[in-house]
C-alpha cells in the first residue's frame, strides 16, 4: 500500500512538473504542406524542418512532406483550410497566402490560418542564361528600359508572388512599370530555371539556393541581388541593386503555419520544437547552405509582422497596377 501511494505522488509530481506545451503532443503522422513542386525554395524548407525534426528526435510521430503546387499556392491553402483545429498539418507559408488574397486569386489570407514562426528570409536574385548577352544588372535595366515585352520573365508560383513583385519593384526603380513585364508563372521554380537554360525565357526571379548550382556550372548568370549585401560563393561577386545604382532590397519569408483554429496548446508545441530546432548548428549550416537570412520569430510577433505585411504589400501591388 506503502509503495502505492508513493507511487501516486510521484505520478502527480511528475504530471505537475510537464509544461503546457507538453500537454498536447502529435499522435499521428503529420504533414508538412508544401504549395510548389518539388526542388524549389519552398519544398527545400519544408525538406529541411522535416528532416531536422526528425533528426533532433523532437517529435515523437513520423513527419511526411507532401507537395500540393498549383494555383500559385491555392491547392495548399485549400487542403491546409479544410484541417481546421488539426495541428496534424502544418504548411510552408509565404507571401504568397498575401499576394493571392490581395489581387483576388484565392479567397483565403493569413488570418485564416494559425502562424506558429517565420523562419528566415529569402533574398531574390536575377538570373540569365550564361549565354545571354547581359552581363550586369544595369545592362539587364537597359534593355528593360527599352522593350520590357521583348524579354520574357519567369518566377514561381503565380502572378503577384514575392518573385513578381521584385522584378516589378525593378521597374518602378527606373520609372518603368511592372505591367509592362512578359511574366510567366510556373509551378514551381525548378520548372522557370529549366525554361530558361532552355532559351525559353531570358530571365528568372528567384531564391539564390534554386539558381547556385547552375551559376557553379557555368549554364546561368545572376547579375543582381536584391539583398543588403553581397550573399556568398558563387555569389560573392556578384553585386547588390544598390550597388549598381538600384534601390531595391527585397525577399521573401518562408514559415510554418497552421490551420485555422489551433488551441494553445498545440501552437506551443509547435513553437518549442521550432525554436530548438533553430538553435542547432544543423539548422544555422541550412541557413548558409541556401542562402538564407536569419529571422525567426513565433506566433504573437509573426501575427503582427503579417498585419503589417499585408498592408505594405497591398499598397505595393496596387501601385504596381497588380491589385485595386
Amino acid at each position: 500500500m506503502f509503495k502505492n501511494k508513493c507511487l501516486q505522488a510521484l505520478l502527480v509530481a511528475a504530471a505537475c512538473s510537464i509544461p503546457a506545451h507538453a500537454q498536447w503532443v502529435p499522435t499521428k503522422n503529420v504533414e508538412i504542406v508544401v504549395g510548389s513542386a518539388p526542388g524549389g525554395s519552398n519544398d527545400r524548407t519544408g525538406r529541411s524542418v522535416e528532416k531536422l525534426l526528425n533528426d533532433l528526435k523532437l517529435v515523437p510521430t513520423s513527419l511526411t512532406v507532401v507537395n500540393k503546387p498549383g494555383g500559385g499556392g491555392n491547392i495548399m491553402f485549400s487542403y491546409v483550410n479544410s484541417h481546421a483545429g488539426d495541428a496534424h498539418y502544418l504548411m510552408v507559408g509565404t507571401t504568397a497566402m498575401l499576394t493571392n488574397h490581395i489581387v483576388g486569386t484565392s479567397k483565403l489570407s493569413y488570418s485564416d490560418f494559425t502562424p506558429i514562426a517565420s523562419l528566415f528570409n529569402d533574398y531574390v536574385v536575377f538570373a540569365v542564361n550564361a549565354k545571354s548577352p547581359h552581363k550586369s544588372g544595369k545592362e539587364l535595366v537597359e534593355r528593360l528600359k527599352k522593350d520590357p515585352q521583348s524579354m520574357p520573365l519567369g518566377f514561381a508560383t503565380s502572378l503577384g508572388s514575392h518573385n513578381h513583385v521584385a522584378a516589378g519593384l525593378l521597374m518602378k526603380a527606373f520609372g518603368g512599370s511592372a505591367r509592362d513585364l512578359k511574366a510567366v508563372a510556373f509551378k514551381g521554380a525548378a520548372e522557370g530555371i529549366t525554361a530558361l537554360m532552355g532559351g525559353h525565357l531570358e530571365l528568372v526571379t528567384t531564391a539564390a539556393g534554386n539558381v547556385a548550382p547552375h551559376v557553379q556550372s557555368g549554364r546561368l548568370r545572376v547579375v543582381a541581388v536584391s539583398a543588403d549585401k553581397r550573399l556568398s560563393s558563387p555569389f560573392a561577386s556578384v553585386p547588390t541593386w544598390k550597388e549598381q545604382g538600384v534601390n531595391l532590397v527585397y525577399g521573401g519569408w518562408r514559415s510554418i503555419m497552421g490551420p485555422k483554429g489551433l488551441a494553445a496548446p498545440q501552437v506551443a508545441y509547435w513553437e518549442s520544437a521550432l525554436r530548438k530546432a533553430s538553435q542547432s548548428p544543423e539548422w544555422k549550416s541550412e541557413l548558409e547552405r541556401n542562402y538564407w537570412s536569419d529571422d525567426f520569430v513565433t506566433s504573437a510577433q509573426f501575427r503582427k509582422d503579417l498585419d503589417k505585411d499585408y498592408a505594405d504589400m497591398k499598397a505595393v501591388l496596387v501601385e504596381l497596377g497588380l491589385a485595386k
